[in-house]
């Protein structure tokens, strides 16, 4: 875990208890992942990797934060490039389709009030179509143990941010399996969530019915502390529904009745390490006492074959269809040929595949009467680079053969790690299996990978959206002021005015000039160590879920800082870059933004008053 960089913890509970000990700070976290985004990216990670400012300004926003009250604070993750985080774009891997949120999804807005920190958006297969990551233009995104071998994809980019110690977890999306295969191909724990539990608001789709939002981590603890923070339903969310958990803890492997597929239903493409690696898994399994079942896997496999070999393909040409049609040769030249052969399908083919579905989903549900949970490979096999350049679709298909008939049937995964392969073409190299149950038994999943892992007990956090709402103090001196002309930035975003007051005696207030003529004008406050004044400030509560959006929104030369008020309490505001400040007039001694306006008002009137005399 974290070979990459040793001397920094990642995963949550060590920084956790970094935090707590007062060895480490955000603001000094941002400063070492910056130091390494910003530098060569050799396995092509990021499509956007924030600044060390970008980050920052989260990382400040948390310094008069108590580190045991978030239960992510601090924690470093992140975004798969098809989910929207505030004021950077979303491309999909397709610049031509790129747009700039202003608000971040649902799942990153929870996730941030947790405290956690954004640090870039990863690469991914275009549009979320395949599980190779290799199809993107940003180039093929390079497995971080062995950069000849599949990284997997989708999710691609944020498999790699963890492997390699650039985040403590991240975000990606799972239509097919691409929260799954990247985490097999890297030893790590991958979470596929009942559908729906995770909002897909702000998530670029592939199969809007059956996207996920899936979680990679380095153990099943923090896959889980990220579930509980980033769960929720979401309002306007036509996909969301409400976690009902069955409530069916588990300490341990003893007792459980794993479904296992017929031994002439198991299919490695020949990998015979992968298959004696599924043979010790199994042999694993008896040992700590689970029971093994025999099932009838076909049901399951059929289900599998109708997403990619039948008309449920042209639900992703509907997810992008006017972009598609308007700049076919936009798209990468797999992800083309995939989304444009949907047009071969048509409605008839469409509702004779449901019904299809309706009927396998009815029989597997048969095997449920028998069994507490799935255990298959996570993927059949594993690929070279090289042989997935020469049969692009033949090999991807493979390393779907156990993954594709989840998200039809309505169930919950989780992909772990199970060692590596002891022999064969591939020893050395990690292999994976997943635990599949039925929807809303993700907690029952988690409880069984920490069974399997001989991870310590869950400790249970209050999601911040749960509950009466965190909230923020936000102080603001500018365009942000009641009446003012961004006002509205904090109303629209919940948060209500406590007080008028005034700044500590510490600062001085500047006129920026304007960067856009038609923009409001705005003003710097700096704090200086001597000759401060006073100057006016309003104080608002603003809930920590929007913070990060609005934070987001913030141009240069302002950033947040903690400002003291003349009380002796503290607040996040606006501070100003002192480079910015040349040739900008000093407005301290009017006390404030209001009074300069009102004063500046005055002097114009006067003006033209003088004028209009002269004239006469």
């Amino acid at each position: 875990m974290n070979k990459h960089n040793d001397d920094l913890p990642m995963t949550i509970e060590a920084l956790r208890a970094r935090y707590l000990e007062g060895s480490l700070t955000p603001a000094q976290l941002v400063e070492r992942i910056a130091a390494r985004t910003a530098g060569e990216d050799p396995h092509r990670v990021w499509i956007r990797a924030l600044t060390r400012d970008e980050m920052m300004r989260y990382a400040n926003a948390l310094a008069s934060q108590d580190p045991s009250a978030l239960p992510l604070y601090g924690v470093p993750f992140a975004i798969k490039d098809n989910i929207d985080l505030a004021g950077v774009p979303t491309t999909a891997a397709c610049p031509a389709y790129a747009y700039t949120p202003e608000r971040s999804a649902p799942v990153v807005e929870r996730l941030i009030a947790a405290g956690a920190i954004p640090v870039g958006k990863t690469n991914l297969d275009q549009f979320a179509t395949g599980l190779s990551g290799q199809r993107s233009p940003h180039g093929a995104c390079r497995n971080a143990l062995d950069p000849a071998y599949a990284s997997g994809g989708s999710s691609s980019g944020s498999a790699v941010a963890v492997a390699l110690g650039l985040a403590a977890f991240s975000l990606g999306t799972d239509t097919a399996g691409s929260g799954r295969v990247p985490a097999a191909f890297h030893g790590l724990v991958g979470l596929k969530p009942t559908k729906g539990v995770l909002s897909t608001l702000g998530v670029v789709p592939a199969c809007r019915s059956l996207d996920c939002v899936s979680i990679f981590a380095h153990c099943a603890n923090d896959a889980q502390r990220v579930f509980e923070c980033a769960r929720g339903v979401t309002e306007d969310d036509p996909y969301a529904r409400a976690w009902q958990p069955v409530g069916r803890a588990r300490a341990s492997l003893a007792g459980v009745r794993f479904g296992v597929p017929r031994a002439a239903q198991l299919n490695f493409y020949g990998n015979s390490s992968y298959a004696e690696a599924f043979d010790a898994a199994l042999a694993k399994l008896r040992a700590a006492g689970a029971e093994l079942v025999e099932i009838d896997f076909e049901p399951f496999l059929a289900t599998a074959r109708l997403l990619y070999e039948g008309p449920f393909v042209a639900e992703r040409l509907a997810a992008i269809r006017p972009f598609f049609e308007a700049q076919p040769e936009a798209l990468h030249p797999v992800t083309r040929e995939i989304v444009g052969g949907a047009t071969r399908w048509s409605a008839a083919d469409a509702f004779a595949a449901l019904d299809r579905l309706a009927a396998l989903r009815m029989v597997s549900e048969r095997a449920w009467r028998h069994i507490d949970a799935l255990v298959t490979p996570t993927s059949p096999t594993t690929a070279t680079v090289d042989e997935l350049e020469a049969d692009p679709i033949g090999v991807n298909a493979r390393f779907g053969y156990y993954t594709n008939f989840v998200n039809l049937l309505d169930l919950s995964a989780l992909a772990v790690p199970a060692g590596e392969c002891a022999t064969g073409p591939h020893a050395g190299k990690p292999f994976g299996i997943t635990f599949v149950a039925r929807a809303h038994d993700d907690a029952f999943l988690l409880d069984l990978a920490r069974a399997w892992t001989g991870e310590g007990k869950f400790e249970a956090v209050r999601p911040a959206h749960e509950g009466a709402a965190p909230t923020v103090r936000v102080a603001v001196v500018g365009a942000h002021l009641s009446g003012e002309p961004l006002n509205a930035q904090l109303t629209e975003r919940g948060a209500r005015l406590v007080e008028t007051t005034t700044t500590a005696n510490v600062y001085r207030l500047y006129a920026l000039p304007q960067a856009v003529p038609q923009a409001p004008a705005k003003p710097g406050l700096v704090r200086v160590n001597e000759g401060g004044a006073a100057i006016e400030v309003e104080v608002w509560e603003m809930p920590t879920v929007a913070f990060g959006s609005f934070v987001a929104g913030i141009p240069a030369p302002l950033g947040i800082g903690t400002i003291a008020l003349a009380n002796g309490e503290t607040a996040l505001g606006f501070l100003c870059e002192s480079a910015a400040l040349a040739g900008a007039p000093d407005i301290s001694a009017h006390g404030g933004w209001r009074a300069y306006r009102a004063a500046q008002t005055q002097s114009q009137a006067q003006a033209q008053t003088q004028a209009e005399s002269a004239e006469a």
